[in-house]
């Protein structure tokens, strides 16, 4: 970077050119470059070729960049032991900047720098030699290479490339915390002199923070630094180089440093005492309050758990946090009701949930509320003594009959008389009515248990002058049983008697059922009518546990002298009054095989109804199988007809059968396809083996056909 060079500087610059420009021959090192006798090796030795009386000497060179003058900036002098100092040896330069930025004299060899240099764009630059005979234009030396090396000198501030920077540190820390590492960078030449080397210092920031004036870490200089006090800080670094000595170049950047949170801030709340109005009325879960500690803090450190500690207050109210809004939202647990309880007083703790051990020492990290809910009364609809009924009454009871009473009273301290009506969206609203005044439930009509048992009716209880104020009661009315149904016996399945039964053997047992309920129904008892005279056939006889067993009375039963026979039976029941009803049972008679297994019952039956003996089906099975033989006959006879007439080529005439039937006029032109005669080529298709005859003629069946007929 160029920079214009100050007035302190000025002597500096002068002094420095003038010994070189005097004495530059003398401190540069002489560097012996290989001539015509030498050679250079590959491991950098030279190998001598005993020419000592003629050399290429010239001198390592150095430019110092920035040069301010009228004058060209000397670099140095090229020779040749060839040189006589005559004009003979002319010079002659090429390479990186010959000709433009570096000149040479032909005839003495010096070098001059014609530009100001920067080292930071180019710190060297590589040139060729050659010392040529100015008449003969002949090489006296070879082409050598050399550097021009451009001296640095301090012209370029440090710079922060990164800057400006941002940095947290949390507060409260202890001093010598370490926030962050500035790092600033110097073009000029690190291995020569001072120019690069940086030392740091703090312009702004103090007393709050430091700066290491080697590595550029910034550190917290004061304890207890309070980000609820101050948050935000902005610190600038400066940067100077020649180790920070009068002279030296500097460079600046900003730090903005912030103060991250932590819990060292208690909650508190605003005030210590809070009130609130709750018409009894409100439900279950509704908000009825809120509240809010305060905290200095931020995010979780903040963050709060409210509770309610006292059990009265537990126990009808609960408390949540807002996430948002960092509030208590009281809610209600369960009803109120002005009339027994009118004030509630909650104490309620607001608690850190993430605190800080560090912190401790500051005091608990909680606060306590007292909050005092009042209860409003309200215009409330009647409340029922209970919440749900059930009544009974008797079936076949007569209409009016008093089933049960509901009672609703006012829950305010007026207590208003309460009005009883039915819903009458209801179809059991038919059933019943009730008092308007007292409550009391009656019957409209009997009531029978066997078709409906259960009624569910709804009491709808009011105050009076005020209906808009209503309350709900759901009343069921269980209807009791009477022993109004006679029982019978069931008729599951059919009774079988065998053809072998025997006297006093069990045919079946049966039972009975009754429609009336468990309490009625459960004990039975049989018998054969009294009034009809003995039945010959069959007795009954009482088991006593609410069965009974029909038992045979003769030997052998016949299905085809009487198939099925009537037994009535009277049964009553054990209710109060008892109720006896008569069933009828038909008994079948079927063969049956050993053990008492039935055999062919229902097929017999379905002949009898028929009309059919065991001959006839016979005679018709018979028929069948003669109709199915017929069938079967004539198929073949209709495959035999199929052949053909014609046989041999030769002789047409001794294949034609003749038969003695009468011919059938034009069906039987139809019939047979006259082509076949007149074309015995179109016949040979159909030519049959000599050896295959007819199985049968049709004169051969009529003999069949007339023994079926």
């Amino acid at each position: 970077m160029r920079i214009p060079m100050t007035c302190c500087l000025c002597p500096f610059l002068v002094c420095l050119c003038f010994i070189q420009r005097c004495y530059g021959a003398s401190h540069h090192v002489p560097t012996k470059v290989p001539s015509k006798n030498q050679t250079k090796l590959a491991n950098g030795e030279t190998e001598v070729h005993h020419r000592p009386k003629r050399g290429w000497i010239w001198n390592q060179f150095f430019v110092l960049e920035e040069h301010i003058g009228p004058d060209a900036q000397y670099v140095g002098k090229l020779h040749s032991n060839s040189d006589k100092g005559d004009g003979s040896v002319r010079y002659i330069l090429s390479g990186e900047g010959a000709g433009t930025i570096f000149i040479i004299d032909e005839v003495t060899g010096d070098i001059h720098a014609t530009k100001s240099l920067d080292r930071e764009r180019k710190a060297h630059y590589v040139l060729h030699a050659q010392a040529l005979d100015r008449n003969t234009e002949e090489a006296l030396e070879p082409k050598s290479e050399f550097i021009i090396k451009v001296q640095d000198i301090n012209d370029n501030a440090p710079k922060f490339p990164d800057g400006p920077f941002e940095a947290t540190v949390p507060e409260m820390s202890e001093v010598g915390t370490s926030v962050l590492q500035v790092t600033a960078t110097d073009s000029d030449d690190p291995t020569y002199g001072n120019s690069a080397k940086i030392v740091y210092s703090i312009l702004q920031g103090q007393p709050y923070f430091s700066v290491d004036p080697k590595t550029g870490i910034i550190r917290t200089a004061l304890p207890n630094m309070d980000r609820e006090a101050r948050e935000h800080y902005t610190v600038v670094i400066q940067a100077k180089d020649m180790a920070g000595q009068v002279g030296g170049l500097s460079g600046s950047t900003t730090i903005n440093i912030t103060l991250t949170d932590v819990n060292d801030n208690p909650p508190k709340f605003p005030q210590k005492n809070y009130q609130v109005l709750v018409l009894e009325s409100a439900e279950v879960g509704t908000p009825v309050g809120k509240l809010k500690a305060n905290d200095d803090d931020l995010g979780t450190n903040a963050d709060i758990k409210y509770t309610i500690i006292n059990s009265e207050g537990a126990n009808m109210f609960s408390i949540a946090t807002n996430r948002d809004t960092k509030e208590g939202i009281v809610s209600l647990k369960k009803p109120l009701n002005y009339e027994r309880k009118k004030t509630y007083t909650l104490h309620i703790e607001g608690l850190n949930t993430h605190a800080d051990p560090r912190f401790t020492y500051l005091g608990p990290f909680k606060d306590t509320a007292t909050l005092k809910i009042s209860v409003g009364d309200v215009d409330e609809a009647p409340v029922f003594s209970m919440d749900y009924y059930i009544l009974d009454v008797y079936e076949n009871s007569p209409s009016g009959t008093e089933v049960g009473t509901v009672t609703a009273r006012d829950p305010d301290g007026d207590n208003k008389p309460v009005r009883y009506e039915l819903d009458g969206k209801e179809e059991e609203e038919s059933y019943f009515r009730i008092d308007a005044k007292s409550g009391v439930i009656r019957t409209t009509q009997p009531l029978d248990r066997e078709d409906t048992p259960w009624h569910n009716i709804t009491v709808v209880a009011s105050e009076v002058g005020n209906p808009v104020l209503f309350s709900h009661v759901p009343v069921t009315v269980q209807v009791l049983d009477t022993n109004d149904n006679p029982p019978e016996v069931a008729a599951d399945e059919e009774v079988i008697v065998c053809e072998s039964s025997r006297p006093g053997q069990v045919i079946q047992t049966v039972r009975a059922v009754d429609k009336d309920d468990f309490a009625n129904g459960q004990r039975f008892s049989f018998a054969l009518p009294s009034q009809l005279p003995v039945n010959p056939n069959f007795t009954l006889k009482d088991n006593e546990d609410s069965t009974a067993s029909i038992i045979a009375r003769r030997r052998r039963f016949s299905h085809l002298t009487q198939e099925l026979y009537e037994l009535p039976i009277v049964v009553w029941d054990g209710g109060e009054p008892s109720l006896t009803g008569t069933s009828t049972l038909t008994l079948r008679v079927c063969p049956c095989q050993r053990h008492g297994r039935i055999r062919m019952c229902q097929g017999e039956a379905f002949l009898s109804s028929a009309g059919l003996s065991t001959g006839a089906l016979i005679a018709i099975l018979l028929c069948i199988i003669i109709l199915l033989a017929i069938v079967v006959l004539f198929i073949t006879l209709r495959r035999s007809k199929k052949e053909p007439l014609i046989i041999s080529e030769e002789d047409i005439r001794e294949n034609v059968v003749t038969y003695d039937d009468e011919g059938g006029g034009e069906e039987d032109t139809e019939a047979f396809d006259i082509v076949a005669l007149r074309n015995p080529a179109a016949a040979e298709e159909l030519k049959f083996r000599r050896d295959i005859r007819p199985e049968f003629k049709p004169d051969r069946l009529k003999p069949v056909f007339s023994a079926f007929l």
